[in-house]
């Protein structure tokens, strides 16, 4: 969720509150076996696993809604848990999340073409026009055309972590972030 707070000096900041979840590590690679070191945290909580997720989670006890990978090159244990502790006020951060998904949309919406005449009986008010050459008889790949808009995952980089309140699990981030309200996000140190 979105909002803003002020400084000492008046200056409005806009910030994103995000609240910090039960966070458990569910395996660990090594550079040994893997190649690189890496932990797979267990994140969210769902009402009913199916038999994979069960199987991938039955170590921890946990009804996990998503599992993320994070290289790390700190000691971990399975089953250790991830809290607030882990950031600190005014340490940079990147956030990665699904932005919004907007469904099947048009090329004004998607890719911001210009509109066409509105008047002297113009069927061509919102159409995309030509779409290409008469050469090739077929429509190349990537042409811009209408689709799903959305729904893309993206990540914000180097976002400041303004305030934090540790007994209620929340932290301010400077800016927006990708996604809708209560999406998970995963905000990530540029330490690690």
């Amino acid at each position: 969720m979105m909002t803003r707070i002020f400084d000492e000096t008046g200056r409005q900041i806009p910030v994103t509150l995000v609240k910090f979840g039960k966070n458990v590590v569910n395996f660990i690679k090594t550079p040994a076996h893997d190649g690189y070191r890496a932990i797979q945290v267990a994140a969210g909580a769902k009402r009913k696993l199916n038999q994979p997720e069960k199987g991938i989670l039955k170590k921890i006890d946990l009804k996990a809604r998503n599992l993320y990978e994070v290289k790390t090159d700190k000691e971990w244990k399975v089953g250790d848990e991830i809290t607030l502790d882990i950031f600190k006020e005014g340490e940079k951060v990147n956030v990665t999340g699904v932005g919004k998904g907007r469904g099947f949309s048009g090329t004004v919406k998607r890719h911001h073409f210009h509109l066409g005449p509105k008047t002297h009986g113009s069927d061509n008010y919102r159409r995309p026009g030509s779409i290409g050459a008469t050469d090739a008889q077929r429509v190349f790949k990537g042409k811009r055309m209408a689709g799903r808009l959305g729904f893309q995952k993206s990540t914000l980089k180097n976002l400041e972590i303004i305030m934090m309140n540790k007994d209620n699990g929340e932290m301010l981030i400077k800016g927006g972030i990708p996604g809708p309200r209560f999406s998970q996000v995963l905000v990530w140190s540029l330490k690690e």
